[in-house]
């Protein structure tokens, strides 16, 4: 949060009079980042913390790593949530970094950097109300099938991973990351289900349909029963990679990637990982399956999150819409 010396740009401290903490040790930023349960949930609060860090400095090529987070104040934190609001973020964005915020704070407070009626003052910032229509789009079957037969067409090892991770994705609605994470140990063949740490740490299991294990079956005879993950990164000689004797494990990113390359190759648009999630919701929603059971699949915290992907409202409204008549000139 180092500016030029004459304060921050959003704080109004001067920043140039703080105490920097310089041990790793004694960081809320690296302490909090750690505390996460996922590679992925640690990049995605790192780059929220590394935007406030910037919005607070004026500085875009700051981090977030060895600032001063326990000098905030509620003035400070309470200006920087109005300057998110007034750059348009959307609720859900907001309330996203002001999470981190909290965290952050939380962690300067364990740390006894910061004293406990600062951080519950600092940390008093009422959520952003705001609801929004679930953004992205539907896969449908026919983009799925042209992404399939990209697949099948691939003689490669590769081939037969994507296939089989392209129809995890489908018929589970997991997160990138949860499919990046599956072990081969996780995987139950008798029972077609995948045992899942999703957020949180929290555990579940997910079912695959019989045509999607019937992928899995067939890249689970290139892969072979080498402990390790489930889909593991494959190099441009065809070979699978390995930590030692165990198959190594693939990036979330990694997934997104293979799915936007057999899309592009079969000439189908891009879809993200979180497309085929909100199909799955949307698919269970639409063939009458309980509320309940959707969220326990998806591993959702809260049903409200599930009930946001129903399409059902959405059509009844476009139905009552179709009754009206418009006159013919």
């Amino acid at each position: 949060m180092a500016g030029s010396g004459t304060g921050g740009a959003l704080t109004g401290i001067d920043w140039s009079e703080r105490t920097v903490v310089v041990s790793p040790g004694a960081d809320p930023y690296r302490a909090y980042l750690d505390s996460l349960g996922s590679a992925e949930s640690r990049r995605t609060m790192r780059g929220c913390l590394d935007r406030i860090a910037q919005m607070l400095s004026g500085d875009p090529d700051t981090s977030g790593e060895g600032q001063p987070w326990h000098l905030l104040r509620y003035e400070h934190t309470s200006r920087l949530r109005a300057a998110m609001i007034d750059a348009g973020w959307s609720g859900a964005y907001v309330n996203k970094h002001l999470a981190a915020l909290r965290r952050v704070l939380k962690e300067a407070w364990r740390l006894d950097l910061m004293a406990a009626e600062d951080y519950q003052r600092a940390c008093d910032l009422q959520p952003v109300k705001a609801q929004r229509l679930p953004v992205g789009q539907q896969v449908d079957a026919e983009a799925l099938g042209a992404a399939l037969y990209a697949c099948d067409a691939d003689p490669g090892p590769a081939g037969a991973r994507d296939a089989a991770v392209l129809a995890t994705l489908y018929s589970t609605g997991c997160r990138r990351s949860e499919i990046a994470s599956m072990r081969v140990s996780d995987y139950d063949a008798a029972e077609r289900s995948i045992r899942i740490v999703g957020k949180g740490n929290k555990e579940r299991a997910v079912y695959v349909t019989e045509a999607a294990q019937a992928r899995i079956e067939r890249w689970m005879a290139v892969r072979g029963d080498a402990p390790g993950a489930l889909f593991c990164p494959i190099n441009k000689a065809g070979k699978l990679r390995r930590t030692g004797n165990r198959l190594s494990g693939m990036t979330g990113q990694a997934i997104a990637d293979l799915l936007t390359k057999r899309l592009v190759e079969a000439g189908q648009r891009r879809h993200t990982p979180h497309d085929f999630r909100r199909t799955f919701i949307g698919e269970l929603l639409d063939a009458g399956v309980d509320l309940a059971i959707t969220q326990s699949l998806v591993g959702h915290a809260s049903p409200a999150t599930t009930a946001r992907y129903d399409r059902r409202p959405a059509r009844r409204s476009r139905e009552a819409v179709d009754r009206l008549q418009l006159p013919e000139a």
